[in-house]
């Protein structure tokens, strides 16, 4: 067949179709929309893809068939506010300066959702923010804002929307989705950045949506295999906070019932599955389905007894491993399960090279594009982790530690001033995945222990976190860099 040049009006309408179809010949779009749904404490077994025996969430189950499941990723920091300054900007807690539950995302700190609207996207946050104690003001880097003030409420809340306060009733999950949804079908001249702050399954105390209240009435609610592992060989510590609010033998978030206060946390996951579903459907219906990047994940684990805990905040495997799924067709195989360890600080860095934009500078995070492509040369093979002791919460000290893919070393510098209470935990993860067997006593690894400080000393100086001064009274550590 003869080539045939075309020109005039039929060039631009067929260069107009072209640049606004979805790639072809699985060629990824320069420019793909990105929507991030960001949970509240969800841990990453808290989903049926990851093999739940009771929750079932096909409409999450449906990210990870038809994309990417990464069955190793963890936050840097358990506690909301720092991890979701972390997943943002791509860079530890001790640099970023967020480091409570107080302290408000600072405006001079760059992010993804930042550079995305410089490089020409249109920027939208729906949900929950929860950094600062403020009255949800909307922030300059998004053009679209809905939040509140702190925490918000499961029934209720009083929103802020583009400066304009709104009550509504309803539950927190259907509200906050059929807002994103509205705008997900407004006309867009750019492509676009949302990003759906879920506040379930947070407790304080957990309320499912009233259809779902009993949903886990008939299932038979187990303790877990490690709910007795915090007292032989275990710090002072753990046995000190059973009995608190963060203890397992405390008021559980005010469910005093152990089954009621587990059926309440998997019922809050049965409103967000709806709405992921509607968010899929949505953009399916508005043609953008596969031209978008949907990142699934959450801001930090939970334990549910595991450990003698209801909680986050410590370095057990259910308080810092959470769900990590991501779908677009163009570049992410179907079904593929990822095992190299991701964190939340890669989450930035990964979101900005898939759509082309330019990385920012100096961060402690790196891109997983090329895992999702089975290149894992030069991956990370170790992560320090950090958690700083509040005033307001005593209940849990400075955690200081390491972890790879087979073991971990936890050392807890003193949070309110007991020279004899606090001790180090070394597990060795292949064999102890429950993390039951504390090996720090055991002379046969002597040297392990000596080998985990000695990385755990070296990635501290690599990413300025060193010389550390411990804060005994919730002080921070000041390296904060310019950017």
């Amino acid at each position: 067949m003869r080539a045939t040049a075309l020109s005039g009006p039929i060039a631009l309408v067929v260069g107009l179709i072209l640049s606004n179809s979805l790639p072809l010949f699985g060629v990824p779009a320069t420019r793909p929309n990105v929507l991030v749904i960001l949970t509240d404490d969800q841990r990453w077994d808290a989903m049926s893809c990851a093999g739940h025996p009771l929750l079932k969430t096909p409409n999450i189950d449906r990210l990870a068939a038809e994309g990417a499941r990464f069955a190793n990723m963890f936050v840097t920091t358990s506690l909301c506010s720092p991890s979701r300054a972390s997943i943002l900007s791509g860079v530890f807690a001790h640099r970023h300066g967020v480091l409570n539950n107080f302290t408000e995302y600072p405006d001079s700190l760059p992010s993804y959702p930042k550079r995305l609207r410089e490089a020409g996207y249109e920027t939208a946050y729906f949900g929950k923010w929860h950094m600062g104690e403020t009255n949800g003001m909307p922030r300059a880097d998004f053009d679209f804002w809905m939040s509140h003030k702190g925490q918000g409420n499961y029934f209720g809340n009083e929103w802020n929307i583009n400066g304009r306060t709104q009550y509504m009733t309803g539950y927190y999950t259907t509200v906050v989705t059929e807002h994103a949804v509205e705008w997900l079908k407004r006309k867009h001249e750019k492509p676009f950045v949302l990003i759906l702050g879920e506040k379930a399954p947070h407790g304080g105390p957990i309320e499912p949506e009233p259809k779902y209240e009993r949903a886990f009435d008939a299932d038979q609610i187990v303790k877990p295999a490690n709910y007795d592992a915090w007292q032989e060989g275990k710090p002072a510590w753990l046995a000190e906070s059973f009995p608190t609010w963060h203890g397992a033998g405390g008021p559980l978030y005010n469910y005093r019932d152990y089954d009621k206060f587990v059926r309440a946390y998997l019922g809050t996951l049965l409103s967000v599955d709806d709405s992921v579903g509607r968010l899929y459907a949505t953009l399916r219906e508005i043609g953008q389905l596969d031209n978008t990047l949907i990142v699934y994940t959450s801001d930090n684990g939970f334990a549910l007894g595991e450990h003698g805990r209801v909680d986050k905040r410590t370095m057990y495997e259910e308080s810092i491993r959470v769900p990590l799924l991501v779908r677009y067709p163009p570049l992410v195989p179907k079904g593929a399960v990822i095992s190299e360890m991701a964190l939340s600080l890669d989450l930035a860095p990964s979101i900005l090279d898939i759509c082309g934009a330019k990385a920012l500078k100096n961060i402690d995070g790196q891109s997983w594009k090329p895992l999702l492509a089975g290149k894992t040369k030069g991956w990370r093979k170790s992560f320090i982790y950090f958690y700083n002791y509040e005033k307001e919460f005593p209940y849990t000290p400075n955690v200081r530690g390491i972890r790879t893919a087979d073991w971990k070393y936890i050392h807890y510098p003193h949070g309110d001033g007991g020279p004899d209470r606090y001790t180090a935990e070394l597990y060795n993860l292949a064999a102890d995945p429950l993390e039951r067997h504390n090996l720090i006593s055991d002379p046969s690894l002597a040297g392990k222990a000596a080998e985990l400080k000695k990385e755990l000393s070296r990635l501290m100086r690599k990413h300025k976190a060193a010389p550390d001064p411990m804060p005994l009274d919730g002080g921070i550590i000041n390296v904060l860099p310019k950017f």
